[in-house]
């Protein structure tokens, strides 16, 4: 992201459920996900992201990326952990937007007393792999044939980022 474009990361909200939907709906496909992801409606989508489970970026008044983040469990023992998700539109890849973000939930996590960051990433999505080791995850676990997408058995790797 050059300076000459401000970029604005925020809590979500309501009015943004219309362009993350388009956001998922453009990302999430047999490259990146176990299937495409496509809501059913509206509601769907906020009753499974509601406002302020995700951090926004915004670059020209654009929504051109989030990470989602939620604990993986209910169990108190867990609180300790986020479990994060992530997509940025293609056509701002490489231009910052990711590592805003994921610089931006690393500081809230911290500043709530948030150990872990944990995600899970496809083996054959490469270029999210080398992303997120770029922003010291380390991988924690393999899910081998995990999965059976486009003919071929793709393994899930569990990554994680200590606080």
């Amino acid at each position: 992201m050059s300076t000459s474009q401000p970029l604005t990361i925020r809590h979500s909200e309501m009015k943004d459920a219309p362009d993350l939907i388009a956001l998922d709906e453009l990302v999430w496909n047999e490259r990146t996900a176990p299937a495409s992801l496509s809501w059913k409606s509206r509601g769907e989508f906020l009753r499974n992201s509601p406002p302020g489970s995700q951090l926004v970026a915004i670059a020209q008044g654009v929504l051109c990326g989030y990470v989602g983040f939620r604990p993986p469990t209910l169990l108190a023992s867990n609180r300790h952990v986020l479990e994060i998700n992530m997509a940025v539109h293609p056509d701002y890849h490489r231009k910052g937007i990711g590592t805003a973000l994921m610089n931006s939930i690393k500081d809230i996590a911290a500043a709530e007393g948030i150990r872990k960051l944990s995600l899970r990433v496809l083996s054959c999505n490469t270029e999210a792999l080398m992303f997120y080791e770029k922003c010291d995850f380390a991988i924690e676990g393999r899910l081998h044939e995990e999965f059976y997408i486009a003919g071929q058995f793709v393994d899930e790797v569990l990554m994680a980022y200590f606080i």
